[in-house]
């Protein structure tokens, strides 16, 4: 089963990819140039040149499922977070939706249900991220929505949990234990049609994910 990855050359990304490949998961990277491309062959993970705010299309050939990891972030406007975290996840979400796929796999945040409670820098981009899982959870393609707290750099435990009250009121979870997280979603080890909060915590995350 072949994964596109979109968003593959954000941090997130490269480490589900390099994940995935090291478990023997087929993945395609999808980049939006030429440059991008050099880190994903020297590890031998296969590329294709996409844009969320162009084509994208010919990306989807042979996957079976995708994973959506792209986001504009806080440090740019109104207008690249509805083009890309809402405009590029509804076009994402439809593509799959008419070609059959088995499963699309969205990273969303933790504080989408209420944007207004998240930092005002981010409230936009929660606020596109909470449209395009609706967009998603309406749509004729089996999902998950991966919603990470407050992302860090720390190294993977693989210890996480699914609520603040579980894990003391801590916000964080690290970007490498979002990517083994992922790697559970798309090798079919959890329920589709679910939202799974995910923070670090002290379970496996088989049982999180259970």
């Amino acid at each position: 089963m072949t994964t596109l990855v979109i968003g593959a050359n954000g941090q997130i990304g490269r480490l589900f990819c390099e994940l995935a490949q090291q478990a023997g998961e087929p993945v395609r990277a999808m980049v939006r140039n030429d440059d991008q491309r050099a880190w994903f062959e020297a590890r031998g993970i296969e590329t294709v040149i996409g844009d969320l705010e162009g084509e994208l299309r010919h990306a989807f050939e042979g996957c079976d499922q995708v994973v959506f990891t792209a986001g504009s972030g806080p440090h740019t406007g109104p207008d690249k977070t509805l083009l890309i975290d809402l405009n590029g996840a509804m076009r994402a979400v439809d593509m799959a939706a008419e070609r059959g796929l088995e499963r699309f796999v969205m990273v969303s945040a933790l504080r989408v249900d209420d944007p207004l409670a998240g930092p005002e820098k981010l409230r936009p981009y929660l606020a596109a991220k909470r449209a395009a899982d609706a967009y998603l959870k309406a749509a004729e393609v089996p999902w998950a929505i991966l919603k990470p707290g407050r992302l860090t750099d720390e190294a993977a435990t693989r210890r996480v949990a699914a609520s603040l009250e579980e894990n003391g009121g801590h916000n964080d979870v690290s970007r490498a234990n979002v990517a083994h997280a992922l790697l559970h979603l798309v090798q079919g080890k959890a329920e589709n049609d679910r939202e799974y909060p995910l923070l670090d915590g002290e379970r496996e995350i088989d049982a999180v994910l259970a």
